[in-house]
């Protein structure tokens, strides 16, 4: 082979050393094959490593979070019905959205050719709580007990005013597809904490409409392909076409991969293809995920009183309740970042309803799964994000009455919570103006929001690149971008 085409893994193929052959071994010498590779992390490359090694070895700084648990409310829930109380709107019920508050900003198609905006107060009490005195709407009454331990953000903004490019940005810091997601970086940088479950999980409520999802706000984009996120489902094949066939014993499979990786070996011999050896370790995960997988979805050894905690729902699987209780059991065994996605906020028509119905389902869960974990001694290192991918406008899409009015997409402002993980309890960061349409102080955009969470997790976000179509990508892109320190312990 050409010396210009001769990569450092062919080279280290051909004299033995190559990924195959750790792989092929790993079962066997798992102790040995951890302490493979003593190289830097900054020389190692995407494919380098045993599973249970990232490229940042050791973080950057002392992390505060371990795991994240991200409760993502697709569809873009109105921070006007849940965190930010704007009385000043049922003040002025009815009146046209004023030019000066407005000020020549875009709106989307579905309300900027209407007649007149008018303002719309939230049909819903809000009420003080805790010794933050922070605000809550009443369809939140169980995660309103536990605002002392939530910093609520009520000022993130985000470019994107539509769905698609929008929960792209959130999921993978770009609002065009193709980057990794926040999981799938995670898992490059930092690695695995088990050997027999992924190290980014997926949940999604069954059975709930509105914008699509799609496998590519998981993806591992141009990382290598065992760092995207792996989707668990309800019933009885938690992860689709990993239980043997008909016929197929578990010594069958055992010997099936131990000769595709053999044939794996040669073929990566010949062509120094990286990928070959991330397909090797997808199939050994693979293989011991068929136990792992049905242990950890069972949710029958839970005691009864943590299922009433979570709701009724908690029994039904692939609710988001059921899902709730998934994730802590997910994350007590080692799963770095588990996704859960919600849809079903986005409501342009009959917001009393709508918010009714997905409060009513996501709330007590969600404050359950706080004080599941706080019991476990996990919150304190389990980073827990509740939010979507933007807020609702402050006027009504389409006709407004005294009963019912809808909101347009708002990505000038909108609200988020996290709690754990080193997270400050008890805050309540960022204002928005009185309207609730502008922020007057301390904005969060999308890229401070990553530039954070990465901090939490014992990351620098300014360091932590991959190459990409020669250059050094990152989460955060090159705009500026924060740690939001206000929010922190």
């Amino acid at each position: 082979m050409d010396s210009m085409t001769t990569s450092r893994r062919h080279w280290l193929t051909r004299f033995g050393l190559g990924l195959g052959s750790v792989a092929a071994t790993y079962l066997m010498q798992r102790d040995a094959a951890r302490a493979w590779s003593s190289e830097s992390a900054s020389e190692r490359s995407p494919g380098d490593g045993v599973p249970s090694r990232g490229v940042i070895n050791p973080t950057h700084h002392r992390p505060t979070a371990k795991r994240v648990i991200y409760l993502f409310q697709a569809g873009g829930p109105s921070q006007l019905e849940t965190w930010d109380y704007k009385p000043l709107l049922n003040e002025r019920q009815g009146e046209p959205l004023p030019d000066s508050v407005r000020n020549g900003q875009r709106l989307t198609g579905m309300s900027g050719n209407q007649a007149h905006l008018p303002l719309a107060g939230s049909t819903f009490r809000f009420e003080q709580h805790g010794e933050s005195g922070t605000w809550v709407s009443e369809v939140l009454p169980h995660l309103a007990k536990q605002v002392d331990r939530l910093a609520v953000i009520r000022s993130m903004y985000t470019e994107a005013i539509n769905h698609d490019p929008a929960i792209t940005f959130l999921q993978t810091g770009n609002q065009v597809s193709g980057r990794p997601s926040i999981g799938a970086w995670l898992q490059y940088g930092l690695g695995s904490e088990t050997d027999d479950l992924p190290a980014f999980v997926v949940l999604i409520t069954k059975g709930k409409g509105g914008q699509p999802l799609y496998s590519r706000l998981w993806g591992s984009g141009f990382l290598p392909a065992r760092y995207q996120g792996v989707q668990f489902r309800s019933g009885r094949e938690p992860v689709l076409y990993l239980a043997n066939p008909p016929g197929i014993s578990g010594e069958s499979r055992r010997g099936m991969l131990d000769r595709l990786q053999q044939l794996h070996s040669l073929e990566e011999e010949r062509v120094g293809d990286p990928e070959l050896a991330n397909r090797i370790e997808q199939y050994e995960m693979a293989f011991r995920m068929q136990s792992s997988v049905p242990d950890v979805a069972d949710l029958s050894s839970e005691p009864a009183h943590v299922l009433e905690s979570y709701g009724p729902d908690a029994t039904q699987p692939g609710t988001f309740a059921a899902n709730c209780v998934l994730a802590r059991r997910l994350a007590e065994r080692g799963v770095r970042f588990i996704q859960l996605y919600h849809q079903g906020w986005d409501h342009h028509g009959n917001v009393p309803g709508g918010m009714r119905t997905q409060c009513g389902e996501t709330d007590q869960p969600a404050a359950a799964l706080l004080d599941d974990l706080a019991q476990r001694g996990m919150l304190e290192d389990t980073l827990v994000i509740w939010g979507g991918e933007f807020g609702r406008t402050n006027y009504s899409q389409g006709a407004l009455t005294a009963d019912n009015y809808g909101r347009d997409h708002h990505p000038r402002c909108f609200s988020m919570w996290m709690a754990g993980g080193g997270i400050r309890g008890g805050v309540n960061y960022g204002e928005t103006c009185e309207f609730g349409y502008n922020i007057t102080a301390d904005g969060v955009h999308v890229r401070d929001f990553h530039a954070t969470l990465m901090h939490l997790m014992g990351i620098d976000h300014q360091r932590f690149t991959a190459k990409f179509q020669g250059l050094d990508a990152r989460l955060t892109g090159v705009e500026p971008s924060r740690i939001v320190r206000e929010l922190l312990a």
